[in-house]
């Protein structure tokens, strides 16, 4: 999360006039300073469009199945990557040119970035944001410093958002970038660390419900171990547990109406986290009576991380009915960490909304752009380049995912593949009417029983003929 440092003036809070049509809407005033001064407002042109700066394929308006594109992928920009990620990497620093941001910690500078990221929002025609508290406002010296400049920096992205009409999809707490989290937050083996965890959060979760966020995210980005001969691992489990059920505590008391969505991530930073994957996060959640309280917000790259392709990770939680939204991202399948990629593979975007389309569509979640430009690609103007790529990739799939629905044939082989649970001896295995003694006796009745092709080659001949 670390910010290049590169000088500029400070921004008036002067609006500034710009009345342009946008894919989000009409773009309404902001400040007097504009940001992106080279930078139009994207337009959609085409798939014959040779424009860099204009999507081919992502048309807010347009309507597929009786819904917009804008409600069906509900997009939004990762604030901690759009606005503070400096691109560095194990073995070089940042490069990132954001030219507003004098690397300061101070509120102005804070202030100032809430700006750029709603002119960038606007420019791309995204209605939704997320943030970590310590993305949009500086960490001070103490935790009421830093509550009044998060209290300070909301004041402007109530503000901006009062202009915009863009929205906080969720909020977080960073809770594992301060040397204090090494060995954990609401894991940690040291009880004051635990109560600081506890208080970011409340704070955090403060901030959110006061901008109207429509969900709030836990990511246990030190929730693990790095070694189990130092970990008391059901203890630790059970201090996550507690601080999740004093949020949910508090969540009730403020009359936060959000959904709460717990992250997976199987490793890396820790050896292991302890939200390694779905199925993890359920049954830990299961385990200690917080399945009805959260959800999940699953992240394309941390799937492959836990070595599952995303479509797994979204039908392990549907079948929980607990998918409640997603980090829109990939990564490189040849390095062994989170690379955080803009999508653009359209199978990958096809089978997220095949998902996401079965589910009836999101409620509270969307399509946060939890992805970072590439260390080369360190000028503003890229950060327009993924984010039109991203969305025009989930344009794409939202339209063929729609067109495999519609056309009925993978479903249909689907319910016809497990038709024989729908009568008979296998209606009743469903409905629990049966056992050992009863299916003893159908089997030695009826002998060897019959079996039909997978037909895998055939389903995946028929995706293509839609892509």
């Amino acid at each position: 999360m670390s910010t290049l440092l590169v000088a500029c003036g400070a921004a008036s809070p002067a609006l500034f006039p710009l009345a342009l049509a946008s894919n989000f809407g009409t773009l309404r005033p902001v400040m007097s300073q504009e940001f992106f001064p080279g930078i139009p407002v994207i337009p959609f042109e085409g798939p014959k469009s040779r424009n860099p700066l204009a999507f081919k394929h992502y048309n807010a308006d347009e309507m597929v199945g009786g819904k917009s594109m804008r409600d069906h992928l509900r997009f939004a920009a990762a604030y901690w990557h759009a606005m503070r990620n400096g691109l560095s990497d194990p073995f070089g620093g940042p490069t990132a040119e954001r030219p507003w941001d004098d690397g300061s910690d101070s509120v102005e500078n804070a202030q100032r970035r809430v700006w750029a990221m709603f002119e960038f929002m606007q420019k791309c025609g995204i209605g939704y944001y997320c943030f970590h508290d310590r993305d949009v406002a500086p960490e001070l010296n103490d935790l009421q410093a830093s509550n009044d400049a998060l209290d300070a920096v909301a004041d402007e992205l109530e503000k901006a958002q009062t202009q915009t009409g863009i929205k906080l999809l969720w909020g977080t707490a960073c809770l594992f970038s301060h040397k204090r989290y090494n060995q954990g937050a609401g894991t940690s083996p040291f009880a004051d660390v635990f109560a600081y965890a506890a208080a970011q959060v409340k704070k955090a979760l403060e901030v959110t419900h006061r901008l109207g966020g429509e969900g709030y995210v836990f990511w246990g980005g030190r929730e693990g171990y790095a070694t189990l001969y130092n970990t008391d691992m059901k203890r630790e489990l059970n201090h996550l547990a507690a601080l999740l059920h004093m949020a949910v505590k508090h969540k009730k008391k403020i009359g936060f109406k959000g959904d709460f969505y717990i992250e997976p991530k199987p490793r890396e930073p820790s050896t292991h986290q302890y939200d390694s994957d779905s199925a993890a996060c359920l049954n830990f959640l299961r385990e200690h009576g917080l399945l009805g309280e959260l959800k999940l917000n699953i992240e394309t790259n941390h799937a492959t991380l836990a070595g599952h392709s995303m479509m797994h990770e979204l039908e392990v939680a549907m079948a929980a009915d607990a998918l409640g939204s997603i980090d829109a991202n990939t990564g490189d399948e040849l390095i062994g960490w989170d690379t955080d990629q803009f999508p653009t593979d359209i199978y990958l975007t096809t089978q997220i909304m095949l998902c996401v389309l079965r589910m009836g569509g999101f409620t509270t979640g969307g399509l946060n752009f939890d992805a970072k430009c590439r260390r080369e690609s360190f000028e503003v103007e890229d950060l327009f380049h993924a984010h039109i790529g991203g969305m025009d990739a989930f344009a794409r799939g939202l339209k063929i995912a729609h067109a495999i629905i519609a056309d009925g044939r993978l479903d249909g082989f689907k319910k016809e593949r497990y038709s024989s649970f729908d009568s008979g001896i296998g209606a009743k295995i469903e409905a629990g009417e049966v056992g050992f003694e009863e299916l003893e006796a159908y089997t030695l009745k009826n002998g060897e029983p019959s079996t039909k092709s997978g037909r895998q080659e055939m389903l995946e001949n028929l995706i293509n003929e839609f892509i």
